[in-house]
């Protein structure tokens, strides 16, 4: 468990490939950290909704925390 991942969120947006490389990511690391570009969106209540869908996409492989800072969502994973 080393280190903070970093991802990026585009125009693409959302999808499950994304999601399924944020599962994978999580059986290494704590931490990772996702930087909403300017071609996603640039609304503070989108970044919301956005945090909490990719919650909720992960909630099969455990519990997870976020934190918005600007437009840049810090993710947490909880023990088991």
């Amino acid at each position: 468990m080393s280190g903070i991942a970093n991802f990026q969120l585009g125009k693409a947006g959302l999808t499950e490939e994304f999601i399924e490389s944020l599962r994978k990511t999580f059986k290494n690391r704590k931490i990772v950290k996702i930087s909403l570009l300017a071609s996603f969106s640039r609304d503070k209540e989108e970044v919301k909704e956005t945090a909490e869908k990719i919650c909720s996409g992960l909630k099969d492989i455990g519990k997870f925390k976020y934190r918005i800072v600007g437009f840049t969502i810090m993710l947490l994973k909880w023990r088991k």
